[in-house]
């Protein structure tokens, strides 16, 4: 298999992006809206509307929101990434609430092409993501992944899966739904 190259979602990339997400926005719409948004706010942004913020944060650039996955020049796979005060849905879950004031970056989501899943794509990811949180300075990452005790589908594990993460060296510091951990790196 060549070489996975990790690269910021940058606007000179959008449209790989774009074209990875395709007309579904990745998964329902949401074009990795998800965490950042109000339920509300959410439902009725949906779709293009989430489309039309992403590609704003993407323009904006500093911090860029997320890596891209390339294979061979083709773009195979996206990951979230941002100082965790960007996801204020994170502070209102149950779940997922902080553990504490420490000023984490969080690595929220992903989405692998389908014919490129199961191939290192997320791990690649992954350590992308610990090298460019540990450029901007970020003090320690953190993820939110599905620890399945059983079978599991793409529609649960698009916050990777807690064995991906604990290979790369992150540790589990709270777990207060059975099957999603919270785990850190610290950088």
């Amino acid at each position: 298999m060549a070489a996975i190259e990790i690269h910021p979602a940058t606007p000179e990339r959008w449209s790989d992006l774009e074209r990875l997400f395709g007309p579904n926005g990745a998964n329902s719409g949401c074009w990795c809206m998800w965490w950042r948004l109000t339920r509300s706010e959410w439902s009725a942004a949906r779709g293009a509307g989430a489309r039309a913020m992403l590609k704003r944060l993407v323009k904006r650039g500093a911090p860029p929101p997320g890596l891209l996955a390339y294979v061979a020049g083709d773009c195979v796979g996206w990951c979230a990434l941002a100082p965790r005060v960007d996801y204020p849905v994170l502070d209102r879950s149950r779940n997922l609430a902080p553990v504490d004031d420490a000023p984490v970056w969080s690595l929220t989501c992903f989405f692998v092409k389908r014919g490129w899943r199961r191939k290192g794509v997320t791990a690649a990811l992954i350590a992308g993501a610990i090298a460019a949180a540990r450029e901007a300075g970020a003090p320690m990452l953190e993820a939110y992944p599905w620890d399945p005790h059983g079978a599991k589908s793409s529609g649960t594990v698009f916050t990777g899966l807690a064995s991906t993460f604990e290979r790369l060296g992150f540790r589990e510091v709270a777990r207060r739904a059975p099957q999603r951990p919270i785990l850190r790196l610290r950088l």
